[in-house]
């Protein structure tokens, strides 16, 4: 049963099912690192990825359209954005609460939703979902070539979508506006930058990437929808940003560690290794809680994070 784990086969799976696994997470990621980049704390990214789910799938089951699941639902992902920003940018509450608020009632309106569309049948309704685009002659190649060149299209994405993210934050203009943003926003204000215009922008951004990741998991990594079809991710790419000290890179590379670990376990489960599934289940949350005790004090959190700016109050 050991000799399996090194066995070419099992070893290319896995690589292969760490990146498909990883993907939901790492857009996740990327999303709230860009809204957390800006001062805002968005809690509703569980809610926000279910929403995603649950409209990807319907408006694919509608239409036969998979694009098109994905676009609606990052629509959606930026609407719920959207009334972040009213409630915690414009108004001035407490992120905390309105980010759990909107987890809250877009999980409900989901479900909502698509109880409304299908009704509750027997036997759930499902889509054809995307299948692995191999890439010629790069998925060829011996062990790396059929994990890392076979994949889904959003996976290949999403893979280009991180350095993206990190050069714009990193070394553009409006990067450093973002970061300032969040650092310090009277010092933004003074050179002209429109604080609650820039954290609007960064959370309906981040929104879309909630939106998208939920969307996956509908139309890629499963072909249905169900309640619990997010299990947990938003708030753990809540816990990766914070390991990865809100750098793309580093919470992407947080978000690859959960994936193997998750794709790790389900094979084991499948050699049929004597060990309660639940124990498991719970590897991958586990080692996510002691990676953040790690890192929980060498974290720097951005100094404008959870507070909302008053012009009136400038030089207070």
């Amino acid at each position: 049963m050991i000799g399996e784990i090194f066995t070419v086969t099992f070893i290319t799976g896995l690589i292969g099912a760490t990146l498909r696994m990883s993907t939901p997470i790492i857009l996740a990621t990327l999303g709230e690192i860009i809204t957390e980049r800006s001062g805002v704390l968005n809690l509703g990214i569980e809610g926000t990825m279910l929403f995603g789910a649950a409209i990807g799938f319907l408006t694919t089951l509608s239409t036969g359209s998979l694009w098109l699941g994905v676009l609606m639902a990052a629509l959606a992902g930026m609407l719920l954005a959207l009334l972040m920003s009213v409630l915690a940018v414009y108004l001035g509450l407490s992120q905390h609460v309105s980010g759990l608020g909107i987890t809250l009632f877009a999980s409900g309106l989901s479900m909502f939703i698509y109880r409304l569309v299908v009704g509750s049948p027997t036997i759930p309704p499902t889509v054809t979902p995307f299948t692995p685009v191999a890439i010629p002659l790069l998925s060829k190649i011996p062990l790396i070539g059929p994990s890392f060149f076979n994949q889904y299209a959003i996976t290949y994405i999403t893979w280009i979508l991180i350095p993206l993210v990190s050069i714009f934050l990193f070394k553009t203009r409006g990067g450093l506006r973002v970061r300032t943003v969040g650092q310090n926003p009277f010092a933004a204000d003074t050179v002209g930058v429109n604080v609650n215009l820039t954290r609007t922008l960064c959370v309906v951004v981040g929104g879309a990437f909630f939106g998208v990741a939920g969307a996956f998991l509908t139309l890629a990594q499963q072909n249905m929808f169900l309640l619990d079809v997010v299990g947990g991710r938003g708030w753990i790419a809540i816990a990766m940003t914070i390991f990865g000290n809100w750098n793309p890179l580093a919470g992407a590379g947080g978000a690859l560690i959960f994936g193997f670990l998750d794709a790790f376990q389900l094979r084991m489960q499948s050699l049929g290794v004597n060990l309660p599934f639940h124990v498991f289940l719970m590897i991958p949350y586990l080692v996510t809680i002691l990676a953040l005790i790690g890192v929980s004090g060498k974290a720097s959190v951005p100094a404008g994070l959870l507070k909302p700016y008053r012009r009136e109050e400038k030089g207070g």
